[in-house]
């Protein structure tokens, strides 16, 4: 499993939210099994996506899709994503 972080900030979530979901199909084509959402206390226009992936190569393929950047336009994106492929290197209980 490989993992996907990506933080960005909308103009309004709930309409980012629905343009999110819509692409749900799309992401699990290529591999992606699910994850999080999670917003920030202090801006709940900034948002936090925390994803589950089969493998590096499906983020990847996914990503080179030339939709992203329409799809970023009508999610209302306002500001340049970070994003970060990460690799569990451990759980912790507390």
């Amino acid at each position: 499993m490989v993992y996907m972080l990506v933080r960005h900030k909308v103009k309004d979530y709930a309409v980012w939210k629905s343009v999110f979901d819509q692409h749900a199909d799309l992401r699990e084509k290529y591999g992606c099994l699910g994850g999080s959402i999670f917003r920030n206390t202090d801006n709940p226009d900034e948002v936090v996506v925390f994803l589950e992936w089969n493998d590096l190569k499906g983020i990847h393929e996914f990503l080179d899709l030339d939709v992203h950047n329409d799809v970023m336009q009508r999610a209302g994106v306002v500001d340049q994503p970070d994003g970060y492929f990460l690799d569990l290197v451990e759980k912790v209980d507390s």
